[in-house]
């Protein structure tokens, strides 16, 4: 099925909601329904990032969140700031975790997914799983509680490919609630808009290399998790 056509209309209160600010980096809490980065289209310019550079015009995106995600999303602002956090990601030393609510109950109370993924070129922006041509892939999740008909759950991807978590939990047969790329009509009906929130996101300061942790509120559910660690097998 094709992307479903939409018409673009980003919250604006609050406009811009930022969690951190120093002479390196700003962190920003990314509302669901915000674009990352200005899209093509004349009507799809306003963004996180045009409206952080309103007040910080040297800010750069390291990385992204889909439009229809919320949570912490770090930018530099400079280019030694720049190239440091974008090495980090790049190399996988980042923490990550996300929390979504999805359809059904998961019986598995943690595990993970490795399925590559690619491009549904015909059906773009879509992801699909191709063990062929994919790119690795990997999640991992935890199930935080559940019912007869939802499941919160705690994902931790290692790589970050567009899509990941949707696609993830999609294969796993329990698609994002408020997903209108993948949920069927029962789950996509489910709330109004994707249950899914980057919560954590931990890196090292480009000045003072020092692990920095930036949480969120998760804004669909009254679950507050204990703080992510950073793993032993990181260099901390």
């Amino acid at each position: 099925m094709p992307n479903p056509s939409f018409i673009y209309n980003p919250p604006m209160s609050p406009y811009l909601s930022i969690l951190y600010q120093d002479d390196d980096i700003v962190v920003a809490n990314k509302p669901s329904g915000l674009l990352s980065v200005p899209g093509k289209a004349p009507a799809h310019k306003d963004a996180l990032i045009t409206r952080m550079q309103k007040v910080f015009p040297t800010a750069t995106v390291v990385h992204r969140l889909d439009m229809a995600t919320s949570g912490v999303m770090i930018m530099a602002l400079n280019k030694p700031a720049h190239r440091y956090l974008s090495d980090q990601f790049a190399s996988r030393q980042t923490q990550k975790r996300y929390f979504a609510r999805v359809s059904g109950c998961m019986r598995q109370p943690s595990g993970m997914v490795d399925l590559p993924l690619i491009c549904d070129w015909p059906n773009r922006p879509k992801q699909m799983v191709d063990h062929d041509k994919g790119k690795p892939s990997l999640t991992y999740y935890t199930v935080i509680r559940h019912s007869e008909h939802e499941t919160l759950v705690a994902l931790k991807p290692v790589t970050g490919r567009s899509h990941q978590l949707r696609v993830h939990m999609l294969a796993l047969g329990h698609p994002i609630l408020g997903d209108r790329l993948y949920a069927d009509e029962h789950a996509k009906a489910a709330a109004s808009r994707l249950q899914l929130h980057a919560q954590t996101l931990i890196i090292r300061h480009p000045t003072s290399h020092q692990w920095c942790h930036f949480v969120t509120p998760i804004p669909f559910t009254d679950y507050e998790p204990d703080p992510l660690t950073v793993p032993e097998y990181v260099d901390a």
